[in-house]
């Protein structure tokens, strides 16, 4: 059978009273004399009433819930990293008592797609929004925020003007570059490539910049034969391999992937070679996502605290719609390497 709806209505007669002192008890009015508060609060509990959230929204009151927006073409099911980027945010918002509402964007060209995007924020069906994967310059991004919605990004950083309803966490990727280099050259390697990740997300190009900056103050030269056009996918790390294999070019003893996922595929397009890590190629990876340790060879990463600044993300997002303050949040996490064994010692 099912279950009929309780309104309001039938909570004020229930308690006998009206539907208006029904209306002062929920939104907490002050002006309601304890008894009848009292007899109102065991009528909805008698009932199992919940107020409509619909009509709450409207009323002005937040709907505690944010939306997670990741922009993704491929499959996310499959991708471990994403997959615990999602959790972490969930788990975030969770322990803080609000929800997530989780849209996923194949296309940010599609207009469509994109227009309901701004139907959730402009209905107003969410107090803020998160945004993974997305261009360092997204335009219905910008949109959004200068409409003065509260907006969280991963993987940028402020613009020039920046306004306290966008907040921005990023890691410190040309460091972690860096650390790479230096260790790979600690250990003989002078002849060093890389598979570049999306050059339209603000890792990538720190990253870009990073090798080219931490090659130079080695003293390092840059084969640009061994600078591969990639993204963040295990496939196209797979893909940029096997150009590099099929060149003409001598290869690099040692190659730092945007991610540990594009090593992986690198590694694979080394195995259908007959080519072992670390054997005839050193790897780097970077983000030490779960399965680098026990991939085989155990990956040499660069380790970020991808949990940890979700976490702090999703507060400040939080502490943003809540408080309403003129304050500019920026979060920027250190990287650090970890050392396992898809490298080697050059003789």
């Amino acid at each position: 059978m099912k279950k009929t709806e309780i309104n309001s209505t039938e909570v004020a007669r229930l308690a006998g009273v009206s539907r208006s002192t029904v209306s002062r008890v929920i939104n907490n009015y002050s002006n309601v004399p304890s008894k009848t508060r009292d007899k109102v609060l065991t009528a909805i509990k008698e009932l199992n009433y919940f107020p409509n959230a619909s009509a709450q929204m409207l009323a002005g009151k937040k709907s505690r819930t944010i939306g997670l927006f990741m922009v993704s073409s491929g499959e996310i099911a499959v991708d471990v990293l994403t997959n615990m980027m999602i959790v972490s945010v969930i788990e975030s918002a969770s322990d803080l008592d609000y929800y997530v509402l989780t849209f996923i964007i194949r296309n940010t060209e599609d207009e469509a797609m994109i227009n309901n995007v701004r139907e959730v924020f402009y209905q107003r069906r969410i107090d803020g929004g998160i945004f993974i994967g997305t261009k360092h310059d997204e335009p219905f991004v910008e949109e959004l925020i200068a409409q003065g919605f509260i907006i969280g990004v991963f993987d940028q950083e402020h613009t020039e003007k920046a306004v306290p309803n966008r907040v921005v966490a990023n890691f410190n990727n040309d460091s972690g570059m860096k650390q790479a280099i230096a260790y790979l050259l600690g250990l003989g390697h002078r002849q060093i490539g890389l598979i570049n990740g999306d050059r339209s997300r603000l890792s990538g190009i720190k990253k870009y910049e990073g090798f080219y900056e931490a090659m130079k103050q080695q003293g390092l030269a840059i084969n640009p034969s061994w600078i591969l056009d990639g993204d963040f996918t295990e496939q196209a790390g797979y893909e940029a391999m096997k150009r590099l294999l099929q060149g003409t070019e001598p290869l690099p003893t040692a190659l730092i992937a945007a991610n540990d996922s594009v090593a992986f595929g690198a590694i694979r397009a080394l195995r259908e070679q007959g080519l072992n890590v670390p054997e005839h190629m050193s790897i780097i990876g970077f983000d030490d996502h779960v399965l680098s340790e026990k991939h085989n060879p155990p990956l040499t990463t660069v380790r970020v605290d991808f949990k940890q600044l979700f976490k702090e993300l999703m507060q400040m997002v939080i502490k943003q719609i809540e408080e309403q303050s003129d304050t500019i949040r920026e979060i920027k996490y250190d990287c650090t390497l970890v050392i396992r064994e898809s490298c080697r010692r050059l003789d």
